[in-house]
């Protein structure tokens, strides 16, 4: 809670110091000599609520979007000794990374993945597919629950939601103030109210600004991979989370949706040059050469 609060508070002091420097730069007064009378401070607000607001609203609803999304059927009384054997797996994972009992699922799914969501880490839910576990042996599908559960106790939740925030906050700002710049600089609107080229311009800059978020959003969940690899190993060994990544490669790749992609264990198809930059995931070849540098086995 004190890194998420710090991470936040943190966040907050970058956009008043954005905007303390706008105003000793001038900046407002540029755009309000330039016919643009523009209030810096009321938008920074705007976009940071509507920024910060958005990311949180998706990651408070994230264990009820992923059960129905999913179909993820939660365990509550174990049916079967793989049942028993998965939930006691997960206690144990839980346990050794000092955070609450998560909930554990199976969803129904030929290809072999799993997620962790949630927006507290003492309450979060750990699913896997039966293709996973129909595709791996036991060793290997604990290194990927001990990869799901290292998301949870590194808050990679909160973390890259916080990070979403921050960027759908400069998006918001940035493209308003492009809108703003063309509707009454470029197209000498002086009409009270914007005129439609505001409305055009800041949605194509929206985009625009939102592409380049979108790749600074998927840098960092691939850095967090490589970490959750890492506390996989930790937990159930180095080899048997290489021996999880091989089996991934043998298997058929089925992608999870967007909102849970970023804390599979298993993100879409590897790409090559700029589509790279959009991966949630790092290739899993780059994934297994890191893991063969580790120190601890």
């Amino acid at each position: 809670m004190k890194r998420i609060l710090l991470f936040l508070a943190t966040n907050i002091a970058v956009l008043v110091v954005l905007s303390i420097v706008l105003r000793l730069l001038g900046v407002d007064r540029i755009l309000d000599e330039s016919g643009m009378n523009l209030n810096m401070v009321n938008l920074l607000v705007f976009a940071a609520v509507f920024g910060f607001g958005g990311a949180f609203i998706s990651l408070a609803m994230s264990k009820w979007m992923a059960k129905r999304m999913m179909g993820a059927q939660v365990i509550t009384n174990p049916q079967s000794a793989t049942e028993t054997w998965l939930v006691e797996t997960v206690k144990k994972h839980a346990q050794m990374a000092n955070i609450g009992m998560p909930e554990v699922a199976i969803f129904n799914s030929p290809s072999p993945n799993a997620f962790a969501t949630g927006m507290n880490k003492n309450d979060t839910l750990v699913a896997v597919s039966a293709g996973l576990l129909h595709a791996m042996n036991k060793e290997e599908v604990e290194a990927v629950i001990g990869h799901e559960i290292s998301h949870v106790a590194n808050g990679d939740m909160i973390t890259l939601s916080l990070i979403q925030g921050v960027v759908n906050t400069f998006v918001i700002f940035l493209s308003r103030i492009v809108g703003h710049f063309v509707d009454r600089v470029i197209l000498k609107n002086e009409e009270e109210g914007h005129g439609i080229g505001f409305f055009v311009t800041s949605l194509v800059a929206q985009i625009v600004f939102g592409i380049l978020a979108s790749v600074i959003v998927m840098w960092f969940s691939r850095k967090r991979e490589f970490i959750a690899d890492a506390g996989g190993a930790k937990l159930a060994g180095t080899q048997n989370m290489i021996n999880a990544l091989e089996a991934l490669k043998r298997g058929t790749a089925e992608p999870l949706p967007d909102q849970m992609a970023a804390f599979g264990i298993n993100g879409k198809p590897s790409g090559h040059g700029l589509k790279l930059l959009f991966m949630s995931h790092p290739p899993l070849e780059d994934r297994i050469e890191a893991l063969k540098k580790l120190t601890y086995r």
